[in-house]
């Protein structure tokens, strides 16, 4: 197995050649990897190649990168003394900007930003290095899963995202194509679709998987409801979905409401930082381990925690492209775990409980969002969406009251919502009640678009931060009765 190395600084602009060379180089590896013939050798080797390429990449074209690890001596970092560089955080790149490129725009062959809700929009450009590896992993992980499902045709896939200026449509439509699938792009939010012409588009040409944010499943089928489509006659067998937390949970929720189709986490990863994982017909994410080392740190203090357990993630990019970041701390908490004998993919397991940020004190625990979520739908079927609003009582106890929206003959309303409260008092101690609620707060549908917290709590115990203020902003363009 032959490593991607460079043993120069990268030209100014790489030749076709080059690139050629390393797409061979790259598919070499690939092939090894997802064959599970990697040795430790091949890994170490790997590894610590790509780490020196890519900093010798970045110190010599990156005008923030040259200035942020002035005086190491990037030939003797190896991936174990990787945590004495210093982090790459999200106020670098909203302050530096440009200043963050390892090239120029012309460079690159796309252009994306972030959605600049909770700061600053912040340069995503990508270029032929970065789409190929990326989208690599993608491609792996899609064709195993329609195998497992589908056999040997390939479905239709119904593409349910924003393309404008992010990465969605083009990537997704891009590994359809790869694939030999044909893709059409119905995102509902979008002023020129809408739910019903994406329910119609659906039904009429055979949509089998839709690729979409957690929030959309729940969404979809309320306005299915709405519209006077029955669930049962639709053709929809797999959601694939991205953009925020789905635990176990969620996923067993909405299949139930989608009469079994199955719903699996397909990518975890951003703008800034690409596909960091994808999904397996499991229900887990794998690391793209070809094109990242991970560290995790604990989100308060920065202190380095290993690379299995639970933390912060931070991501050391090895693919020498147009933004590689080293040591960027993603604001993601995590677990990390090998994967176990036989798993559809190879690379650690990767599950994501949530941003730092959008931890939750309650009484005298602090729930990380993974936890709320389960707590609220472990054992639920029916719910088409459900917010934890959290008032302070006047002795200063905290009170939570979870509404949710359930479908007729998901059970009985009552009893569903005192498992919901026993289970949340169990973890928090706080006084809790339960309200079914059909008319469930708009915001909830927002999802990814702003941020999980967001969309799912409703906290009047201080002010609203600009990530849920955003989230109110844009709430009516997620209605389901257009």
């Amino acid at each position: 197995m032959n490593a991607v190395t460079e043993a120069t600084a990268p030209p100014d602009h790489e030749t076709d050649r080059e690139l050629r060379a390393f797409r061979a180089a790259y598919d070499r590896v690939r092939r090894s990897f997802y064959g599970g013939t990697m040795t430790p050798d091949d890994w170490e080797r790997w590894r610590g190649e790509r780490l020196t390429a890519v900093l010798r990449h970045v110190t010599t074209r990156s005008d923030f990168y040259r200035r942020h690890l002035a005086g190491v001596d990037i030939e003797r970092v190896t991936p174990r003394t990787l945590p004495s560089l210093p982090f790459t955080t999200k106020d670098d790149l909203r302050r530096e900007m440009h200043a963050v490129l390892s090239g120029s725009i012309a460079e690159a062959v796309v252009y994306y930003e972030t959605t600049g809700t909770t700061g600053a929009a912040t340069p995503c450009p990508r270029g032929p290095k970065d789409v190929l590896t990326s989208n690599a992993a993608v491609e792996e992980s899609w064709r195993r899963l329609f195998r497992s499902r589908f056999g040997k045709r390939m479905p239709v896939i119904g593409l349910m995202g924003p393309s404008e200026l992010y990465a969605f449509g083009d990537v997704f439509g891009a590994v359809a194509a790869s694939l030999g699938a044909c893709h059409v792009k119905i995102w509902p939010e979008s002023p020129r679709v809408g739910f019903r012409k994406a329910l119609r588009l659906i039904e009429e040409l055979g949509v089998e998987v839709v690729v979409c944010a957690p929030a959309l499943c729940l969404s979809l089928a309320k306005a299915a409801q709405h519209h006077g489509y029955d669930l049962a006659r639709l053709p929809v067998k797999m959601f694939l979905v991205l953009g925020e937390i789905c635990t176990p949970q969620f996923a067993a929720n909405a299949s139930s409401v989608w009469n079994g189709a199955e719903v699996h986490p397909t990518l975890y990863g951003s703008q800034e930082a690409l596909c960091v994982a994808t999904g397996a017909g499991t229900g887990r994410l794998h690391l793209s381990q070809l094109n990242y080392l991970v560290e995790l740190v604990d989100p308060d203090t920065g202190e380095f925690l290993g690379d299995t357990g639970e933390g912060e993630l931070v991501l050391t990019m090895l693919i020498d492209g147009i933004k590689p970041l080293i040591r960027y701390r993603t604001g993601d908490l995590v677990r990390l775990a090998p994967a176990p004998p036989g798993a559809p993919l190879p690379g650690p397991v990767v599950e994501v409980v949530g941003r730092a940020a959008d931890r939750i004190r309650l009484g005298g625990a602090l729930l990380h969002p993974a936890e709320l979520e389960a707590a609220v739908l472990d054992g639920v079927t029916g719910c088409l969406g459900y917010q934890a609003v959290i008032d302070r009582r006047e002795d200063g106890a905290d009170e939570v009251t979870v509404r949710m929206d359930l479908r007729p003959g998901a059970g009985d309303p009552d009893a569903v919502g005192a498992r919901v409260a026993a289970r949340l008092r169990e973890r928090t101690g706080v006084h809790v009640r339960t309200v079914v609620d059909t008319a469930l707060d708009p915001v909830t549908a927002t999802g990814s678009f702003v941020s999980w917290k967001a969309a799912r709590v409703l906290d009047h115990r201080s002010h609203p931060d600009r990530a849920a203020l955003v989230a109110r902003q844009v709430a009516h363009r997620f209605a389901i009765d257009n």
